[in-house]
C-alpha cells in the first residue's frame, strides 16, 4: 500500500502513477485503505481552507466528470467525522454531484483515484472564509419574506421572453434588496456587535470567466460589497454583511441566467446578418452588459438611501473594506482581455440599457 501511494501520489510522473494503480488494482483488501487516505486529504483540504463547493469546482478545471464524481462521493463519506460547520456548508454538501456508476474496472478506477488525491494534495492554503453571524431570532427581522419577494422577482425575470420586462422586474429586486440592505443596518446598528462582516466564495466558472467576474464585483459593489476574484481557483470571495451576502449570490446568479438569454439572441440576430459566432462577440457582451448593469444597479440603490441613513451604510461599508484588507493585504488589479468586439460591446449595452430605471417611491 505504501509503495502503491509513493509511487502514485509523490512521483509525479505517469509511470508511477500507471505503479501505483496497478499495485491497488491487484489487492481488493486494499480498498478500505484506499478510501481512508481520501478521507484523510479533503479533511486536510478543510484545514487549508478549502470548502466542498470549492474542491469539486477545481476538480471539475482540473479533471474529468469521473473525478468530479469520485471527489463528491469522497466529501459525502467524510463529512460524518467532521465537526458542524454551519447551513452554508451543509448546503453545499446537498447539492454534491451523484456518485459515479462502478462500470470501470479495477485498474481504471484505482487511476482515476489517484488522478484525484494527486490533485488533492496540491491544493495551496487558502484564506478561510467565515460566515457572518446570523442575526438573534429576538431582533425580529423581516428578512425570510422579502428574500422569498426577491426570489420571485428574479424568477419571474429568468423565465419571461421579454428583456424589457426582464430588466425592469431586476431593477425592482434590486431595490427591495436595497431596502432590505437598509433594514438589516439600521437593526444592526442597535445591536453593533451582533453583526460583523464575514465573507462567501461564489463561483465564477468558465467561459468568459473575466467578464462574469467584473459582473459579480459590479453587483456587489452596488449591494455594499466588496469583491476579491481568485482567477486559478475559479471563484470570487466577496466580504460583506449577511443580508448583503445573501442578495449578491442571488442577483449575480439570476443577472448570469438573463445576460446569457439576451446574449443568445443579440448573437442570432449577429449570424442573421451573416456574421459567424466568436469569442470575442461574446466577452464583449458580457463585458459590457456588466459595467452598464452596475451603473444601474448603483444608481437604484442610491434611490433608497435618503440622507440620514449615509451614516449608518458609510460605517458599515468601512468595516467590509477593512475585513477586506484584513484578508487580503494584497490584490492586483487586472485589465478586462477579450472584450475588442464593437458588436458585442454595443449589444451588450443595449441589452443592459432596455428598461430604464427611475427612481421609485422609498418602500415602507
Amino acid at each position: 500500500m505504501e509503495r502503491a501511494f509513493q509511487a502514485a501520489l509523490y512521483d509525479g510522473t505517469d509511470s508511477g502513477l500507471d505503479t501505483g494503480a496497478s499495485l491497488l488494482a491487484a489487492d481488493p483488501a486494499a480498498d478500505a485503505e484506499l478510501a481512508r487516505r481520501g478521507e484523510e486529504f479533503v479533511a486536510a483540504s478543510w484545514r487549508r481552507g478549502w470548502q466542498p463547493a470549492d474542491v469539486v469546482r477545481m476538480v471539475r478545471r482540473e479533471l474529468e466528470d469521473l473525478h468530479v464524481r469520485l471527489a463528491a462521493e469522497l466529501i459525502r463519506a467524510q463529512a460524518p467525522a467532521d465537526r458542524p460547520r454551519g447551513p452554508r456548508w451543509a448546503a453545499q454538501l446537498a447539492g454534491l454531484p451523484a456518485a459515479p456508476a462502478r462500470g470501470t474496472d479495477r485498474f481504471s478506477h484505482a487511476t482515476a483515484v489517484l488522478e484525484l488525491y494527486r490533485l488533492l494534495l496540491r491544493l495551496p492554503a487558502l484564506e478561510a472564509p467565515a460566515d457572518p453571524p446570523r442575526p438573534r431570532p429576538d431582533q425580529g427581522r423581516p428578512g425570510a419574506r422579502m428574500l422569498g419577494r426577491i426570489r420571485a422577482l428574479l424568477a419571474k425575470a429568468e423565465a419571461t421572453g421579454y428583456p424589457e420586462e426582464a430588466e425592469a422586474l431586476s431593477a425592482k429586486a434590486q431595490e427591495l434588496m436595497a431596502r432590505h440592505s437598509i433594514d438589516e443596518a439600521l437593526l444592526a446598528a442597535e445591536a453593533p456587535a451582533a453583526d460583523t462582516p464575514g465573507a462567501w466564495r461564489i463561483g465564477v466558472e468558465p467561459p468568459y470567466e473575466q467578464a462574469k467576474a467584473v459582473l459579480l464585483d459590479a453587483v456587489a459593489t452596488a449591494n455594499h460589497c466588496r469583491a476579491v476574484w481568485h482567477e486559478p481557483f475559479g471563484f470570487s470571495t466577496v466580504v460583506g454583511f449577511a443580508a448583503d451576502l445573501e442578495v449578491v449570490e442571488l442577483l449575480h446568479t439570476s443577472l448570469l441566467v438573463q445576460a446569457t438569454h439576451a446574449m443568445t439572441r443579440a448573437e442570432a440576430a449577429q449570424r442573421a446578418g451573416g456574421r459567424k459566432r466568436t469569442k470575442t462577440f461574446r466577452q464583449s457582451f458580457l463585458a459590457a452588459y456588466a459595467h452598464r448593469v452596475g451603473d444601474r444597479l448603483t444608481a437604484v440603490a442610491e434611490t433608497q438611501a435618503g440622507p440620514e441613513l449615509l451614516p449608518v451604510l458609510a460605517t458599515r461599508e468601512v468595516a467590509v473594506s477593512e475585513q477586506t484588507e484584513r484578508m487580503f493585504p494584497r490584490t492586483t488589479s487586472t485589465r478586462l482581455r477579450g472584450a475588442g468586439d464593437a458588436a458585442g460591446w454595443t449589444e451588450g449595452a443595449r441589452a443592459a440599457d432596455r428598461a430604464q430605471v427611475a427612481p421609485r417611491p422609498r418602500l415602507e
